[in-house]
């Protein structure tokens, strides 16, 4: 079994997620009592937000590389970061490693290309959202990628901030994303994906007819399943 390297904290609360299925599917997998080999850094999420919302990308990005530095030095065979934003500074961490890192994004255009999808919604941070470094590498793969409108992104970027990250789920929260996965439902997208490894706290698949393609269970199956290979 290869190690799994860990970035998590951002915010632990999904980390736990994570955690739960890479062991679920290792277990299912292997059987008996048989449980994932991973490592594990977790990250003081509050200082990686203040990074974020001052626009200090590069020191985000150095606290990323200490840690994936730190996991590859501990043994880990490929690093994992449990969240989507951060993604953004997955090019500035690379030169650092010699080990690779499992693209969020890359297996999330994995999963909606298995189900042909052409047309897709995406949700998540503004970040996420708004700027390219997560879309594109899904446009690069010929699936179009829409997003809400910016009072419906301003919605989204709250319930995601100063609810789901602190734990907090609100009946009043999960009725705003399926209103707003409605009126993307009339754009005649074909799936939604939830770009934010918060977002399925909140929202799960049988609340919505429309296909989920949840990242964080996307992302950590595949780990578990390279972690076997």
């Amino acid at each position: 079994m290869r190690t799994i390297g860990l970035i998590g904290g951002m915010s632990w609360e999904s980390t736990v997620t994570y955690y739960q299925t890479i062991n679920q599917v290792v277990k299912k997998q292997l059987g008996g009592l048989h449980s994932a080999q991973c490592i594990l850094y977790s990250v003081d999420f509050h200082e990686i937000e203040y990074c974020q919302s001052n626009n200090n990308w590069k020191k985000s990005a150095d606290i990323l590389i200490q840690a994936a530095l730190s996991l590859q030095k501990a043994g880990a065979d490929f690093i994992v970061i449990c969240t989507n934003t951060m993604h953004k500074v997955v090019p500035d961490m690379l030169p650092y490693l010699n080990i690779p890192i499992l693209h969020i994004a890359e297996m999330t255009v994995k999963a909606l290309k298995n189900k042909n999808i052409k047309k897709v919604a995406l949700l998540g941070t503004c970040y996420t959202m708004e700027q390219d470094f997560y879309k594109k590498v899904i446009i690069d793969h010929g699936i179009d990628v829409l997003i809400p409108e910016k009072q419906d992104r301003r919605k989204i970027n709250d319930i995601i901030f100063k609810e789901l990250c602190l734990g907090i789920i609100k009946s009043n929260s999960k009725k705003i994303c399926l209103d707003i996965i409605n009126k993307l439902c009339n754009l005649g997208i074909q799936g939604v994906i939830l770009g934010c490894t918060e977002i399925g706290l909140l929202i799960q698949q049988n609340d919505t007819m429309i296909p989920l393609f949840d990242t964080t269970l996307i992302h950590a199956q595949e780990a578990a399943i390279r972690s076997l290979k």
